[in-house]
């Protein structure tokens, strides 16, 4: 994020009419201690993946109630400030840690402001082994219901199953193609006779379709085939026209 994104979303965050689950904010004058940051940030890190969220943000030198800035003078300096990524890393769960920390001085005083990243899909993420989570504007373990949530992710959705919309044949290597090929008639005998001309005839976006069909998902090829089919005996026919 360029200086002026950053010093946009402060003002965002700042409007926000009352906290939500993947933002918090704190004073933190001074200091702040770091077992709090830690579970603060598998906190609002759990909330970020739950309400499908890019990021969670964590802002000191901000009071909450009115919301306004108070500055702050947590690690002043930037070399301590970035160390931090490598301390939370080291006690997270697959060493997930801050996308950036970034410092925003206003009239008003100092503002810090870390940029979380949402839980990875289908792995909550853990401080110091324990999952957390926002319970209005308090933070205690993450609820079983919440963490199956989290963990069902990885298998609510196979993305080798999905159709890359706008891809053609020239997007893939032909060498993927061969083994495709290939394996596909090991799967489905029935139609080895048929695989090595899906492709001679149909425009190359139609041929995009008609593979990512039946390589990404079989199951769609009962439903596009008849159809290709005619397009396949309407080119056959133009050629001998």
């Amino acid at each position: 994020m360029t200086p002026a994104e950053v010093n946009a979303k402060l003002t965002e965050l700042l409007g926000l009419p009352a906290e939500i689950e993947w933002v918090e904010f704190k004073e933190a004058k001074n200091n702040y201690d770091f077992d709090d940051l830690g579970k603060y940030f598998s906190a609002l890190s759990n909330e970020a993946n739950l309400k499908g969220q890019p990021w969670a943000w964590l802002v000191f030198g901000v009071k909450d109630k009115p919301k306004q800035i108070v500055g702050s003078n947590y690690r002043p300096t930037r070399p301590h400030l970035d160390s931090l990524k490598e301390e939370i890393a080291n006690l997270t769960s697959n060493r997930l840690t801050f996308e950036e920390i970034h410092e925003v001085v206003r009239p008003e005083g100092r503002v810090v402001m870390f940029q979380i990243p949402p839980a990875l899909r289908g792995m909550p993420t853990a401080w110091k082994g324990h999952y957390y989570g926002r319970d209005n504007e308090a933070i205690g373990p993450l609820s079983l219901h919440e963490i199956e949530q989290i963990r069902s992710q990885a298998t609510r959705e196979d993305w080798t199953a999905q159709i890359c919309d706008g891809a053609t044949l020239g997007d893939l290597d032909p060498q993927a193609i061969a083994f495709a090929r290939q394996e596909f008639k090991k799967k489905h005998s029935a139609l080895a006779s048929e695989v090595d001309q899906w492709d001679e005839c149909l425009p190359s976006e139609v041929a995009a379709d008609v593979f990512s069909a039946r390589f990404a998902a079989p199951q769609a090829l009962l439903a596009v085939r008849d159809q290709h089919r005619r397009v396949v005996a309407t080119c056959s026919s133009s050629e001998h026209v």
